[in-house]
């Protein structure tokens, strides 16, 4: 997904910073990681708060696989389905992610 796209999709949010990390990008609202792309999808971050609207939404968190080593289950979940489609539901879950980064600060 292009930068534009990333800007687009996270516009009921507010302005978004956008950061090339790893292979993928990070995605920051007001200084704080809010999402990833990874393998041209969007992963929205979540804790043990949120995850749980995460994953009665559909979404499927991700896993790092590593050679050799045990998987990691990390702190993103896809964006569910119905947010692509509206743009008012995209920002609820964007604003979720938001939460979670703010909460890991304290």
């Amino acid at each position: 997904m292009d930068n534009d796209a990333i800007q687009d999709l996270f516009s009921g949010l507010g302005p978004v910073t956008i950061k090339r990390m790893f292979g993928g990008k990070a995605i920051y609202f007001q200084g704080l990681i809010v999402a990833l792309e990874v393998q041209n999808e969007i992963l929205l971050k979540a804790d043990e708060v949120s995850a749980p609207a995460f994953e009665a939404a559909g979404s499927r968190q991700w896993r790092y696989e590593r050679k050799s080593r045990k998987p990691v289950d990390m702190p993103y979940w896809s964006i569910p389905d119905d947010a692509f489609d509206d743009p008012d539901i995209m920002t609820e879950w964007a604003k979720l992610a938001h939460e979670a980064s703010l909460r890991r600060t304290k």
